[in-house]
């Protein structure tokens, strides 16, 4: 596959041109016209809208995706004709050419052109793809996400050092909903809803899924995070990481594992608290002068010139409806020493209060407070900065909200907990090669600059966003001899990023 980067300057400038020009007459008509539209069905020329579909393939193999999943997953005894990389790459497909259930598979195993496209006679149907899943144990699934671990150190090892100053890990629980009423392993969660509750365990820095844990839907959150986090720590540690920071919400302050972590120099981690009693009275305990104002940075940088806020509808309403309204004032930030029962050490808590004002309609009721605690054993970094790392962690509800709506990897397609578990893990695989996409990309030569932001944007892109610019690729395919060729029929602004994809995959 050859990409010359005088086609995608041409290609630029003529679209550059045709939207410069668009708007200068009135043409009398709307712009939108059916005239002259036919449809044949074409005798010669083959595409498929999904052409950065070879290119993943030809990744997973360069990265040995492939060749480690056949080597260390043995749940087929005869390969008549797919093997264990088939079946787990046909999932991950699935979902990077928009497919939402297994069903969504038959339409690819029925498109000729896109068989001829990864130089195949047959893909796995959603019957076979949903036995796979039932045929892996607990052993099996962990065996899989060690086969991520090997390649994700190959990515990983290829980074600048900038890239190994801290792994930032992130833990969450996420209820997946079924409708079906004998599956396996399911229960009711403490929001009345029937299903499973998977534990996601992710590097913020890359938003890489590193673990996906099944557990039926009335475990709570935290149940088997210490276990796996261990496990991840030790992944980074190996990577070559310099320091690693654990984040997770309140239901996550692994008391019993808070002197363990600390005990490795390497180890940072910031929890959040429950507002206990005993926790609320230290807090008022503390002098006037403990307490700092709490100033946040804007969310964005105003590239043009500031706006005007727009008014607050929503308050409005609330006002003149007279709805009891409660509104931030201000936040104060301390701090406190504290030493939680399950340890023998003492910790940095930092609290937050945050100044409420009580009201209805026009008129001020009272004044009120709430306290947000943070459990750290980071005693360098301020406290302002110990509260907005640890707001951070949002982002892997974002993560998480990807995983369920964008690459539909947290559902429960098949039968059981464990079957479940494996779809789970296997579709996931699709986010984890966009993040490999990502880290994939040169940043050398005398542009670092600009392809430093583009592997930023890549890695921060959502999975809608990432399939449409780099996998929906129009292309006519023509096989010869011993090729299969990609020949791209149209321009997007993202094509000079994968063609230097490309370049770094023939290297």
């Amino acid at each position: 596959m050859s990409i010359r980067s005088e086609q995608l300057r041409n290609r630029k400038r003529r679209i550059e041109q045709r939207l410069e020009n668009s708007s200068a007459v009135d043409r009398g008509c709307p712009m939108l016209s059916p005239a002259g539209m036919k449809y044949e069905l074409s005798e010669r020329a083959h595409g498929i809208c999904y052409g950065g579909i070879g290119a993943m393939l030809q990744f997973a193999n360069k990265i040995g995706l492939t060749r480690e999943i056949d080597q260390r997953l043995n749940l087929l005894r005869i390969h008549k004709p797919y093997h264990e990389s088939d079946h787990v790459l046909n999932l991950a497909f699935n979902a990077l050419c928009q497919g939402t259930c297994l069903e969504d598979i038959e339409l690819r195993r029925n498109d000729e052109v896109f068989l001829d496209a990864l130089g195949t006679e047959r893909i796995p149907d959603p019957t076979t793809a949903g036995d796979f899943c039932r045929r892996f144990g607990e052993a099996d699934i962990r065996t899989l996400m060690d086969v991520f671990d090997s390649v994700r150190l190959r990515v990983w090892s290829q980074q600048p050092a900038r890239f190994f100053e801290q792994a930032t890990i992130e833990m969450d629980g996420s209820l997946v909903e079924t409708t079906g009423e004998c599956k396996k392993g399911m229960d009711i969660s403490y929001k009345g809803i029937w299903g499973y509750h998977p534990l996601v365990v992710s590097l913020a820095e890359t938003a890489e899924v590193l673990r996906i844990v099944n557990r039926s839907g009335n475990r709570p959150s935290h149940e088997g995070a210490a276990p796996e986090v261990d496990s991840v720590i030790t992944l980074c540690e190996q990577a070559g990481f310099k320091r690693t920071l654990l984040r997770g919400d309140t239901d996550f302050t692994q008391t019993t594992k808070l002197d363990e972590w600390d005990d490795n120099p390497k180890v940072r981690f910031i929890f959040g608290m429950d507002a206990t009693a005993n926790r609320h009275i230290l807090a008022d305990d503390l002098p006037r002068s403990a307490w700092k104002r709490l100033r946040r940075p804007a969310r964005y940088k105003v590239k043009t010139k500031r706006r005007r806020k727009p008014r607050n509808v929503k308050e409005r309403i609330v006002r003149a409806r007279e709805f009891e309204n409660i509104r931030l004032e201000s936040e104060e930030v301390a701090e406190f020493k504290y030493s939680p029962t399950a340890c023998q050490k003492t910790y940095r808590v930092v609290v937050v209060r945050k100044n409420l004002a009580v009201e209805k309609g026009q008129n001020r009721l009272f004044d009120d407070y709430r306290y947000f605690f943070y459990i750290t054993n980071d005693w360098e970094a301020s406290p302002q900065q110990i509260v907005l790392s640890a707001n951070q962690r949002c982002d892997q509800e974002n993560l998480v909200a990807q995983l369920k709506n964008g690459v539909r990897s947290l559902t429960a397609p098949v039968d059981n907990l464990l079957s479940n578990w494996a779809y789970m893990v296997m579709t996931s695989l699709a986010w984890n090669l966009k993040a490999w996409f990502a880290l994939s990309l040169p940043e050398d030569g005398p542009w670092v600059q600009p392809r430093q932001q583009e592997k930023a944007c890549v890695l921060s892109m959502e999975f809608k966003r990432f399939v449409s610019s780099f996998i929906m690729l129009p292309c006519q395919i023509v096989k010869t001899g011993r090729q299969i060729i990609y020949r791209l029929l149209s321009w997007n602004p993202h094509l000079p990023i994968f063609r230097r994809f490309l370049m770094a995959l023939q290297e």
